[in-house]
């Protein structure tokens, strides 16, 4: 287990294994690391998945600290499923396109346009959001959530609009989806920018160029690509 320092001088690979080590344990600390992160990362870590299971994780631990390896959303999901907890991340400017289309302020508005509507809100948005929506949905139980909802409750999707017009093609439901990132305004007029992740956006390009590779591509493909709840 080794973390490269290409053209960089100071401590060696070891001595910082060993500091990360001591300070894990001086801390009362759990590293998480997040699928998409580097596998060096991942190494050093004490759990490897997607955002809402490592929370879990992390939460079900006696651990007095959480570092997150991975992006500001997915800190504050840890965050709110242990309170108690002091959550750190190493770059609290380490953002996700997905949150970002969708500012809070915006969404408020955005909602109180559709009064009569319930709000699901896909988990790769900041906690600010979370608190003007209804449900917080996953891509693994979106589905399960949406067939207990009456037929009759309009429903609104936020913020993936990827996500939104395949739930609502495999479930037959009229959703009022997220618009996108606000770009611009003139007047009353905004324009708006698709809302969707940009890294599985680039997977799924990936995943289609590398399919032809036949079977074998295929399952390679898959777990490259499968990124779980985000």
């Amino acid at each position: 287990m080794s973390i490269p320092l290409t053209g960089q001088t100071g401590p060696s690979d070891a001595d910082l294994i060993a500091e990360i080590n001591l300070l894990r344990k001086a801390k009362n600390a759990v590293i998480l690391a997040h699928y998409y992160q580097d596998g060096k990362i991942q190494d050093l870590a004490d759990f490897v998945g997607d955002s809402l299971d490592l929370s879990r994780k992390a939460a079900s631990t006696n651990a007095d600290v959480i570092v997150f390896c991975g992006v500001r959303f997915m800190a504050e999901v840890a965050k709110i499923l242990s309170p108690d907890k002091t959550v750190v991340i190493p770059d609290m400017e380490a953002g996700c396109s997905l949150e970002d289309s969708c500012p809070a302020d915006d969404f408020a508005a955005f909602r109180a346009r559709h009064p009569d509507h319930i709000s699901l809100t896909y988990i790769n948005c900041s906690a600010a959001v979370k608190t003007h929506s209804d449900i917080i949905i996953t891509s693994s139980n979106a589905r399960h959530i949406i067939d207990q909802i009456p037929k009759d409750q309009p429903i609104l999707l936020a913020p993936d609009q990827h996500l939104g017009g395949y739930l609502a093609k495999e479930t037959g439901r009229d959703m009022v989806l997220w618009p996108g990132w606000p770009i611009s305004a003139t007047g009353s007029r905004r324009i708006f920018r698709s809302s969707s992740c940009m890294v599985r956006g680039a997977a799924h390009e990936w995943v289609a160029e590398n399919s032809r590779a036949g079977a074998g591509g295929r399952r390679a493909c898959y777990a490259r690509s499968h990124g779980g709840t985000g």
